[in-house]
């Protein structure tokens, strides 16, 4: 079996760590155990570019089970658990191509590794493995019957494909479905960025000023834990209804040009490029740690940064010292990529288990409708997302009403008023 990864003898620490997280995902293991008997994606190739972290294993897994043969590589250099590849290769003769630290060539050799395999479904955190097989390995679309995409980013970059007339496959946007971002994105996202920024450099949140560029769900979970944290939350943002909401819900809002002059910290999750920028960077104060939660790194400019500083250096794991000619500090973390990978674990598995039940259904749902879609970008079917949401509540415990014959009738009819 043709594999990449760093070690297979750390395998074991793998499986342990896979196992703690399959106990926080019930609603994907309900599914994997269904896939099991029903082998729904019997005959399929899904080739994958996901994070390689213990929920993604679960996914992995549950895939398999379904009768799919399944290859992985990772959509980000830094966000790989060394280990989880490991596990992978080892137990489930899956191959990896993933290695925590790749460089970029590395990192794209692996992409080409996994379309080596001829996918006929491919799955997505970032749109990397969509946006090659339409600019590099065109020769792959015939085979493919369609993809699912996992975040926010790569559902931008595939809507633009399909306005521009170039998509040649359907994809469904994952991210789209209420059980993803909603919970996903603004829980998740929330709860380990600030794990992140916390183990990387062990400062102290409350009392600062925390600064959030964006205000999407990702942005929403970290303003709230860092105003939960004791920060002084500020918002930037460019749509004026997310700038309103973010006022609504307590926090002050400017632009970043205003922002930069008195934040402690700095973190940015919008999806865009360059949002902290050379002239930013100059106006900073000493000692300002400017952080990235979005998918890519080029929301932060960090080679504006380089030119205007005249020493740079690391000076602790996953903190990189930035000293300007007038002796002030800049601190960038995890060389401006995902914090919440690059220095901590991501997502609690509690909330994959419901963004990964989304990937698992709607793989299933393309080998089932995939003749009648055209080549668009879908949104998850709306009994596949409450369906999980369903499964959620069931596995924690929690009932809710239902609605009486007399309250369906009423809401079905326009005679009936006050």
């Amino acid at each position: 079996m043709n594999y990449d990864i760093k070690d297979i003898t750390l395998a074991d620490e793998g499986r342990g760590s896979v196992a703690w997280a399959n106990k926080s995902m019930p609603v994907l293991n309900s599914i994997k155990d269904r896939f099991a008997k029903e082998k729904p994606l019997k005959g399929q190739r899904i080739g994958a570019c996901l994070h390689v972290t213990t929920e993604t294993a679960s996914l992995m897994e549950t895939l398999k089970a379904g009768g799919a043969d399944v290859f992985l590589c990772a959509s980000n250099p830094l966000s790989t658990q060394d280990y989880v590849a490991a596990y992978l290769v080892k137990d489930h003769d899956i191959p990896v191509f993933a290695i925590n630290g790749e460089n970029t060539e590395t990192y794209y050799s692996h992409i080409k590794a996994v379309l080596d395999m001829k996918p006929t479904l491919t799955m997505d955190d970032g749109a990397d493995l969509v946006s090659t097989i339409h600019s590099e390995r065109r020769e792959l679309i015939d085979g493919i019957i369609g993809g699912t995409e996992e975040t926010t980013t790569g559902v931008i970059r595939l809507k633009a494909m399909a306005e521009n007339g170039v998509l040649a496959f359907p994809l469904i946007a994952v991210n789209d479905a209420n059980t993803k971002h909603m919970f996903d994105n603004r829980y998740g996202t929330g709860q380990s960025t600030i794990d992140g920024i916390i183990r990387a450099t062990n400062r102290l949140i409350a009392g600062s000023v925390f600064v959030v560029c964006g205000y999407g769900w990702c942005s929403r979970g970290l303003a709230m834990r860092a105003s939960g944290m004791g920060a002084n939350v500020v918002v930037t943002e460019v749509d004026p209804l997310r700038a309103l909401e973010a006022v609504m819900d307590g926090y002050r809002v400017m632009p970043i040009a205003d922002a930069a002059k008195i934040g402690d910290f700095f973190c940015t999750l919008t999806g865009d490029i360059n949002v902290i920028r050379k002239e930013h960077f100059l106006i900073m104060k000493d000692g300002a740690i400017v952080a990235n939660s979005g998918h890519f790194n080029v929301e932060l400019d960090i080679e504006g940064l380089r030119q205007v500083a005249e020493y740079t250096g690391r000076i602790r794991e996953y903190i990189d010292e930035y000293s300007l000619e007038d002796g002030r500090k800049i601190y960038v973390l995890g060389e401006g990529r995902l914090i919440n990978l690059a220095a901590a674990e991501g997502h609690p598995s509690s909330v994959m288990d419901m963004s990964f039940a989304n990937q698992a259904l709607s793989t299933e749902y393309l080998v089932l409708k995939s003749k009648t879609l055209k080549n668009l970008v879908y949104s998850v079917p709306e009994d596949i997302d409450k369906e999980i949401a369903r499964l959620k509540l069931a596995a924690m415990g929690i009932i809710i009403d239902t609605l009486t014959l007399e309250q369906e009738t009423y809401l079905k009819s326009w005679e009936m008023g006050t």
